[in-house]
Parts: C-alpha cells; structure tokens; sequence
C-alpha cells in the first residue's frame, strides 16, 4: 500500500492512496480461510469446501469489502503516524473509475487538520465573581408574587372589570344549531386572561351577576376543530356571579399552601432560591469574561470548513430571530456576513481551545449527566417521554448536541478552579446591568 502526498497547505491536506491488487486477493483470502470452517455446501462436509470454489462463489462480494477495509485502514495508519485530527469526515473517493478485478485500486483522500493548539497558562487568568446576597425587599417581592398567585375571588357589587372572575352558564350556537364543546355551567372565567375565543371576554366587561348577555365571536380560521374553524357563533350567557381578585395574606397558612411548615421557613426558602438565581446568573458573566480572556490569550489558524459552516449557521440563525414568523427552513440561502465570521471565528477557536483542555484534563460527560439532560428535554413531550428517551439513545448526533454544553460547562469549572477569581459583592441591580450587556451584545 502506497501514500503519497499531494497537498499541504495551511491546514488542507492531500493523499493519494494505492492499494494493489496483491493486497486485495490477500485480504479476500484472509476472509475466506476465516470463513471456512463455517461454511457448508452440497456435495461437502462442513468447512471442508475448497478454497478455489469458495472463492469463486463469495470472491466478488468479499473483494468490496477487502477494498474499504484496506482504505480505512490506510487511513487510519495515516493519522495514527502523521498526529494530523481531521476537523470534518475526510472527503474519499476512488479515481480509477474503471477499476476492473485485478487492477490497483487509485483513492484520493482530502481533509483539513485541526490546528495546533496552545499552551495557555490557565493560573494567569485573573476573573471576577459577583456575589448577590438575598435581601428582605426581595424575599418580600417574591413573597407579594406568591400571594398574587394564591390569590381568592370575593363577591363583588357592580360591573365586571378586567382581572374580575366572572361565573356563568352558556350555551354556544352555530347556524342556531348548539355545537359539542360549547357549554358549560357555573364556568369561571377570569377576565383579561384570553383562555376564551379572541374578543368573547372584551364583551363580558360590564356585566353584573343576574344578567343575561349574548356574546358573538367568530373563530379563528386556523381553529383545531375543523367544523368551527373561520365560522360565527353566538353564546347566550347566563351571568351568576361577579368576583373581584383578593391577594392571599402573606402569613402561616400562604406558606402551608407553598409546602413550607410556616412564614419563616418559607421566607428562608424563597432567599435559597433567589442566591440560586443570582449566583446563576452570575456564573453567566463569569463565564463570559473567562470566554474573553482565553480568546485574547490563543491564535491559531482555523479550519476553513468549521469557520464556513458556523458563519452560515449564526447567519441562518439570526435570520430567523429576526423573522419569527418564518417557521421552517423553505427559504432561500442565508449569505454570511464579514460580522457573522467575525463572530464565528470566536466561537471556532474558543470552541477548539476547550476541546483541547478538557481532553487534557480528561474531563468526560458522565452516563448519569447525560440521562439528566435526555430527561429535562424529554419533559417538552408530555405523554411521549419514553418514544423522545429511545429516540436519543439512537441518535447519536441529538446525543452529541446534548453532550456538548455539558462538557463545555465541566471544561469551564475546571478552568474556575485553577484560574484566580475574586468575589465581589455586588446589588442585583448590578447584576442585572451586567446580565443585560451580556444579552445586547
């Protein structure tokens, strides 16, 4: 087997590859012996058919196979003496394309090499960590939240306003004829709350306990019941009740209701979650100085091919933040921009740079952090977790995606830890200006 190379240019690689046909007959005769003993055929005892018959029987379908693993195995020689790590699946194709048995086999193979990546004194990595203590104005809004949401309805004289609940019968018609689904009784209905047809509630504002009002809606065209989809209905109301929202009391019994023993205890709990939050947040803006550090600290040549590929994918990315209402992909081709490589050439080298580290630092994704993360994703699927579960597990590009921003994190940590950080206690206004300067950017 011969490998000659033919480019060498920055980062792109070229080989050709000759397999001869020697190689070949010896491998499909390596096949065969080993397939003997196993082999039976009429007018033979088990494993002893001889060698020229099986060969001309089997011969033409183990040659194929004798072919690609003589590639791959050149290949993989290749990389193990050269140390080159292809950025992409190498491009292989067979230039002698009218091979015939007997003949050499002729492959060109092509690549682009990862860079060599730099030491990177990770101990010269001075970072800033904020610090954000939960204060009784906090605990004390989160506290007024949780009321709002334990919120009562109290009768009330007068007319229904926004944010009143309202309680009453109706009876939906279309064409005069009532539908399926479209009554009920003592039905509760908190106004402002568009859990009704768009427009039903705006027409309920006013109403007092004891009136009778007929509401007209029509529903909308892309209705998940076909038969009322784009069609007018009148509902005849029947109004028995005016509510006005009350805020629960913020004592013993609103915490009871939040599984805490008392006030205190769920006061202690809401201040857990708040540093919880905060020091997530936190962990956000670190990481992005720590982001800004190591790229200030490494250059290296990058594959054009991870470059060209990134760059599309923030400009397709993008594209569609700013066109929302374009769900799938049935449009034309996103052009990169000079800003979308600048950004994806960050983004390529930082991403390379923290491969290289947690390799070194033999930082892996354990089987029970990427079950964890199966699982929160599989949550987005009420009813189909177990289908969303399986699905994972063959699929090994979702899995690499999910296994990706684990790592990353882990590599990040591990930086933490060896880098020289200070904590500064710092107001959650702070906190929030630095988080926001994070998103504008």
């Amino acid at each position: 087997m011969q490998v000659t190379e033919t480019l060498n240019e920055g980062l792109k690689r070229g080989y050709n590859i000759v397999v001869t046909a020697a190689e070949l007959d010896e491998k499909v005769n390596e096949k065969l012996v080993e397939a003997q003993p196993e082999i039976e055929m009429k007018g033979f005892r088990k494993g002893k058919v001889p060698m020229a018959l099986l060969k001309k029987q089997f011969g033409q379908r183990l040659l194929g196979e004798a072919m690609q693993e003589s590639i791959d195995g050149a290949m993989n020689q290749h990389f193990e003496d050269s140390g080159d790590r292809p950025a992409l699946q190498p491009e292989v194709k067979m230039t002698n394309e009218d091979w015939k048995e007997g003949d050499d086999v002729h492959v060109e193979m092509a690549y682009e090499a990862l860079p060599e990546i730099p030491e990177v004194d990770l101990k010269s990595i001075s970072l800033e960590k904020m610090v954000v203590k939960a204060d009784d104005a906090a605990v004390e809004e989160a506290l007024g939240n949780l009321a709002e949401t334990a919120q009562d309805f109290n009768t009330k004289d007068g007319e229904a306003a926004d944010g009143d609940q309202v309680v009453f019968d109706f009876v939906g018609k279309v064409d005069g004829e009532a539908f399926e689904g479209g009554s009920a009784e003592d039905y509760p209905l908190v106004l402002g709350s568009n859990s009704f047809i768009p427009g039903f509630e705006d027409q309920l504002v006013g109403v007092k306990g004891g009136e009778e009002k007929d509401v007209t809606v029509t529903f909308p065209e892309d209705y998940q019941a076909e038969h009322l989809a784009g069609k007018e209905a009148v509902f005849s109301c029947n109004v028995k009740e005016v509510k006005e929202p009350v805020a629960a009391e913020i004592n013993d019994e609103l915490a009871q209701k939040f599984g805490a023993e008392d006030l205190a205890a769920l006061k202690g709990q809401i201040s857990e979650r708040l540093e919880a939050e905060y020091a997530g947040a936190a962990r956000a803006v670190q990481k992005r100085a720590l982001l800004d550090a190591l790229d200030g600290k490494v250059s290296f040549d990058l594959p054009p091919s991870l470059l060209d590929a990134e760059a599309k994918q923030i400009a397709h990315q993008l594209w569609h933040e700013e066109n929302p209402e374009v769900e799938g992909h049935d449009h034309a081709e996103i052009e990169a921009t000079e800003e979308h490589t600048k950004l994806a050439a960050r983004r390529v080298r930082l991403g390379l740079l923290l491969a290289e580290l947690g390799q070194k630092a033999e930082v892996e994704v354990t089987d029970a952090e990427m079950t964890q993360a199966i699982m929160a994703q599989a949550r987005q699927y009420p009813g189909q977790e177990r289908q969303f579960f399986e699905f994972i597990q063959q699929n090994a590009q979702m899995q690499q995606q999910l296994r990706a921003p684990i790592f990353e994190d882990k590599v990040v940590d591990y930086v933490f830890e060896l880098a020289e950080v200070t904590e500064k206690e710092v107001s959650k206004d702070d906190l929030e200006k630095a988080v926001e300067a994070l998103e504008d950017e």
